[in-house]
């Protein structure tokens, strides 16, 4: 009795999971909006074309991949030295810097956008991939450290001492032996990096009035008057295809990472 009502659990989640997928990607081969030579209620791959076939999409689609890829980069030359300054050295405050920087993770975007709009408007950021990809590490550097520091404390202080006497430099222990030791973690770092990067919207509508917009804002913008639901559900199921790419790539890291932090 136990387990078929585990199974009818686990088949309700499912459904609850995977049904707005399934059903967004129904929608996209259908037509739902009236095309020369098609009715409505078609089965095609009209949309799918006429995504491609959108050069403001495609760009969209290339913008993100740029500002995430750029995000996700300089996210990690910045968190991986500090987290490891943060798991090995003692000063003052060190015990409260985590906090007060996963505090500031999780302050409001909203909040943060007219000055970073002022700021980014002296400094000729808006409008670019660029911009959402350095106001994006703002809130993604302070999870990485707390990760990246995670499993740095996991890897005992002799491996970084026995390093140094074989006559490693601080340099080449950092990135021949540390990184190696802490892949799982990074690839968590990644994964999260990555999921609040591509789907966020508030410094993507700030920052990108006239150029440079997202997939975030490209999707928002087919909505309209009269929405041609096949070509957003298109676009939605497109835009979900990089993110699923990272998972199966690094899904091994991810669930090692997982394991080693419970």
């Amino acid at each position: 009795m136990m387990n078929v009502l585990r199974l009818i659990g686990l088949f309700g989640v499912l459904v609850f999971i995977l049904g707005p997928l399934v059903q967004s990607f129904l929608l996209s081969l259908i037509v739902t909006f009236p095309h020369e030579g098609f009715v409505k209620g078609d089965w095609t791959l009209l949309n799918y074309r006429n995504v491609f076939r959108d050069p403001e999409l495609l760009a969209s689609l290339g913008n993100s991949l740029i500002y995430v890829s750029l995000n996700v980069v300089l996210t990690l030359l910045v968190a991986l030295p500090a987290a490891y300054a943060v798991s090995r050295y003692r000063f003052v405050g060190d015990k409260h810097l985590l906090l007060l920087l996963l505090a500031f993770r999780i302050t409001p975007p909203v909040v943060l956008s007219l000055p970073i709009f002022l700021l980014f408007a002296k400094l000729n950021l808006l409008n670019t991939p660029v911009g959402i990809a350095v106001v994006h590490c703002l809130f993604n550097v302070p999870v990485a450290i707390w990760i990246l520091s995670s499993f740095i404390n996991a890897v005992p202080r002799a491996f970084d001492e026995t390093a140094f006497l074989d006559g490693h430099s601080r340099m080449g222990f950092f990135v021949k032996l540390l990184i190696p030791a802490i892949v799982p973690g990074i690839g968590v770092s990644c994964f999260f990096c990555f999921i609040f990067s591509w789907v966020e919207v508030v410094f993507a509508r700030i920052l990108t009035s006239t150029g440079g917009k997202p997939v975030t804002m490209a999707i928002q913008n087919l909505f309209g008057f009269q929405t041609d639901i096949g070509l957003v559900m298109a676009m939605t199921v497109i835009s979900l295809l990089p993110g699923l790419a990272l998972i199966y790539f690094v899904r091994n890291h991810i669930s090692k990472g997982f394991q080693l932090r419970g």
